[in-house]
């Protein structure tokens, strides 16, 4: 850490400060914080200034941080008010992304991994009676997930069933729900899979139809748009039952680590804030107590009457909750989704473009028909008996300088933390054969479309994958 005694005289401001008295002080201190909110902003705007950008020697990400001084100037704000937990900033945020993605309630979590825990563990909550998930029930999701879409169906004992994708939209293929259900289904829970909304209205429809509950990872989908039969279109993330949001830096948001959990069922919303907040009962906000006014005169479980609501659980829960620090920076954030969904289409588009004479070379991810995806990379499966292999274009890419990314976990069969699974006998079930997962876990591969690259870094990626699907 930097030393900081050789500028200030610490001395001196203890003696000073005492007598100021309060309203000098706050003006004193008012003054300062102007002072050091526009000091944050001009550091900003220098240090996010673009640098030169000189193909095949400047590294290229798939992702990253895109920000400028309201970013900073929000985030030493809140550490100004030292505000360390979820406060007003986290509040805030919650009700804006709520409103955004078209539901009632966002609880705002410390990672999408989180969220995604947190959406599962919700369904396994006693307060849903005969509809909770038990330890030998199944749920329904795709063997090319990433890991933590999964994980929490396996850490919850219940038993995953995994189907295969389409190989166009690599999303589930709907035509094997069917084959998938059992008299112990209870849930589907599945991605958009790099921002490519899944068949919503047949996931929907299949989920009504028997009774299950859907949760929607949209972790890489923010801001996609889904258009149901009836003709309305409105966003993924308010079709499910649950759904999540990841807020990590290379997502369509960022708060640095953080995640959401969206729902508009209010005892699901009640019950998730209780599993976030370390399974307690009381629903006070931070720094409140007593709002539900009973505070002292309740008889829960088998405590004393009158024992402390603060201090009784009614969940077996985790403390999952964002910092207010954190959510200041998403605040400034979420005021430019509708311009990073768009720049990311607009990205997608060009590369797509650019690649369109090549498609009998390297397939690119098809949008799913009736969406409008707002894309978190663009995905091409190198096609057989064109003497090229996915490794040989990986390198190509790579050796431009331009960064690359398989698609997640590929086959989560074959990953191995599956491992231990396979020696129980119920750890989890695949329908057929997987033969589009495991292709596109051999031929697949993608590279990014995020708001910060400039047109010459799209252009330097449209050159250098003409190049290698051209033979150049």
């Amino acid at each position: 850490m930097e030393n900081l005694s050789g500028t200030l005289d610490r001395e001196a401001l203890d003696r000073v400060a005492p007598a100021l008295g309060d309203e000098a002080r706050q003006a004193r201190m008012h003054e300062l914080r102007r002072e050091i909110l526009a000091l944050a902003g001009e550091y900003a705007i220098l240090q996010t200034a673009p640098p030169v950008f000189v193909a095949g020697q400047t590294p290229l990400n798939f992702a990253g941080r895109v920000y400028d001084d309201r970013e900073m100037v929000n985030l030493v704000g809140a550490s100004l008010d030292f505000w360390l937990t979820a406060g007003r900033c986290a509040h805030q945020l919650e009700r804006r992304l709520a409103r955004y993605v078209g539901v009632e309630h966002c609880l705002l979590v410390n990672s999408g991994s989180s969220a995604n825990l947190l959406a599962f563990a919700t369904l396994c909550s006693h307060r849903l009676g005969d509809r909770r998930i038990v330890p030998g029930d199944e749920v329904i999701a795709l063997a090319a997930s990433f890991p933590t879409t999964v994980a929490p169906i396996v850490q919850y004992g219940a038993v995953p069933v995994l189907v295969d994708i389409d190989p166009l939209t690599v999303n589930i293929d709907v035509t094997q729900l069917e084959g998938a259900l059992s008299p112990r289904t209870r849930a589907v829970m599945i991605a958009h899979t790099l921002g490519n909304p899944f068949d919503v209205d047949a996931v929907k429809s299949f989920c009504r139809a028997h009774d299950l509950w859907l949760v929607e990872d949209n972790c890489d989908a923010l801001g996609s748009i889904w258009r149901p039969g009836d003709g309305r279109e409105a966003r993924t993330g308010s079709f499910g039952h649950l759904s999540t949001s990841s807020f990590y830096p290379a997502h369509h948001m960022t708060t640095g680590e953080g995640g959401a959990v969206y729902t508009s069922d209010p005892l699901l919303a009640s019950i998730a804030e209780s599993i976030r907040d370390w399974g307690r009962d009381c629903y006070c906000a931070s720094g409140k107590s007593n709002t539900c006014g009973e505070r002292f005169c309740r008889q829960m479980g088998d405590l004393p009457y009158g024992y402390d609501h603060k201090y009784t659980y009614s969940h077996f829960g985790y403390n999952l909750k964002i910092t207010d620090l954190q959510a200041a920076v998403g605040l400034a954030q979420v005021e430019k989704l509708p311009d990073f969904v768009a720049a990311r289409r607009a990205n997608h588009a060009f590369l797509s473009a650019a690649l369109a004479p090549y498609h009998d070379r390297a397939l690119v991810q098809q949008a799913t028909p009736g969406s409008a995806p707002s894309w978190f990379g663009l995905l091409m499966t190198v096609q057989p008996g064109t003497g090229l292999d996915r490794n040989s274009v990986v390198a190509a890419l790579e050796g431009a300088k331009i960064q690359t990314r398989m698609l997640f976990a590929g086959n989560l069969v074959r990953q191995p933390c599956f491992a231990e699974l396979r020696s129980r006998a119920e750890g989890y079930r695949v329908v057929g054969d997987l033969p589009v997962t495991d292709r596109t876990m051999r031929d697949a591969l993608w590279v990014g479309v995020y708001p910060g690259l400039s047109a010459p870094q799209l252009e330097h990626m449209a050159r250098t994958l003409q190049n290698v699907l051209g033979g150049r």
